[in-house]
């Protein structure tokens, strides 16, 4: 197994161990919240490495095609739903998010089928890592931004949901020829 493979799966051995971890801090800020947003950083880290790694050594594997998607979106629905649950975030927001990436995975999956490769576009990268700044700071309750009443992981988090919105739709606008396909085979 090469180094991009190991750091994907390691994003996924650390998701139980952040859920644990979020579940001790109970919504405070505390050392459990802190290790929480700091294993959380990491494994976000891991996502951008991995992708980077693969592709500077040739080293893109179909595992790591496969597995890298999952890890990603087992990372942010987990820390999604667990800030659901505490009240952090509004479960509408937290639905839209999640539904989002299941669109457009079974768009990808689809159009991968048809021999279309279908790869992120800046506005989903800029989401991701809006996406993940605001987990933290949510995790971290807004620290040090509450000292001044900036809810600042709550608005990234709305941030998110717009640029989630906005490429959800760049991507069927920009592959417009394979999702009328795909309508065309769901008559």
């Amino acid at each position: 197994m090469n180094l991009p493979n190991k750091l994907t799966i390691l994003r996924i051995l650390l998701v139980p161990v952040i859920v644990v971890l979020f579940y001790l801090a109970a919504g405070g800020l505390n050392v459990f919240s802190i290790l929480s947003a700091i294993l959380f950083t990491a494994a976000a880290i891991t996502d951008t490495l991995d992708g980077q790694i693969a592709r500077r050594n040739g080293n893109v594997t179909l595992f790591g095609k496969f597995i890298d998607p999952i890890a990603d979106k087992l990372l942010v629905m987990s820390a999604l739903i667990l800030l659901t649950a505490d009240g952090s975030v509004n479960p509408i927001v937290t639905i839209v998010l999640i539904g989002r990436e299941f669109v457009i995975s079974g768009f990808r999956l689809i159009a991968s089928t048809k021999g279309t490769v279908i790869s992120a576009g800046w506005p989903g990268k800029i989401k991701t890592i809006v996406q993940y700044v605001a987990i933290v700071l949510l995790m971290l309750n807004d620290f040090p931004f509450f000292y001044i009443g900036v809810p600042l992981g709550e608005i990234l988090i709305y941030i998110s949901l717009a640029l989630s919105i906005w490429s959800c739709g760049e991507y069927f606008y920009k592959n417009k020829a394979v999702a009328s396909e795909i309508m065309r085979d769901l008559k």
